[in-house]
């Protein structure tokens, strides 16, 4: 039995190399042909392909992040009417009809709740514990003469801060105060809504006019 194994093994590799070997093509047996011309006549239209030049390849192979590069809204500000002013005229002068504007922008004056002004850091973190006990997070007020303080809130308008405080005193808050954080202001803002490649090459005239003031992203 094991002899008659051996003799069919041996007759079934000597029948694959036959195969594998193009020796049984005569009678219609063998692997499927994977050399020229059969590939060759598979080609789907091969009238399409075309040899590109040097200077095509290098014109395909640019940076993907110059390729990539798409217009953007930049803005800046606050501006002054000095600062504002010297703008204008370096826009004028460098860049298209349209392509800028020159927009105000008001700042509405601001109170807010306010406790301080502490001697020292022991005494914040003490108030800001005694808060934390009426579950009151208040924020710092790190600038300015009302610096170091904290506020309980900003409000638009002096009665809006007021009843606000009103409401704190009821929950315990008893040394609050309103005051006047901000005054209201304008000032005016430089805005580019639509900074493409032709663009930014004049961009370069505003720097003098802008000084230390950055084009940024509108958003």
């Amino acid at each position: 039995m094991l002899r008659a194994l051996v003799l069919v093994l041996i007759l079934l590799n000597a029948v694959y190399f036959a195969w594998s070997h193009q020796m049984l093509r005569a009678y219609g047996f063998g692997p499927v042909e994977q050399r020229e011309p059969q590939r060759v006549a598979q080609q789907v239209r091969p009238e399409l392909i075309r040899i590109l030049s040097a200077d095509e390849v290098r014109g395909i192979e640019q940076p993907a992040s110059a390729a990539a590069r798409q217009a953007e809204c930049l803005t800046a500000g606050p501006l002054d009417d000095a600062r504002a002013g010297a703008v204008r005229g370096a826009a004028e002068a460098a860049l298209p009809a349209g392509t800028w504007t020159l927009e105000p922008v008001v700042t509405p004056a601001r109170w807010i709740v306010y406790l301080g002004r502490f001697t020292d850091a022991q005494a914040l973190a003490r108030k800001r514990s005694e808060l934390a006990g009426l579950n009151l997070r208040p924020e710092a007020v790190a600038n300015g003469p009302l610096a170091p303080g904290l506020s309980l809130g900003g409000f638009d308008t002096e009665a809006r801060a007021r009843a606000e405080m009103a409401a704190f005193g009821k929950r315990g808050v008893r040394t609050a105060s309103v005051v006047q954080e901000r005054e209201a202001s304008s000032s005016v803002w430089l805005r580019l809504p639509v900074v493409d490649d032709a663009l930014r090459s004049g961009l370069e005239a505003l720097r003098p006019a802008l000084g230390d003031t950055v084009l940024r992203p509108c958003n």
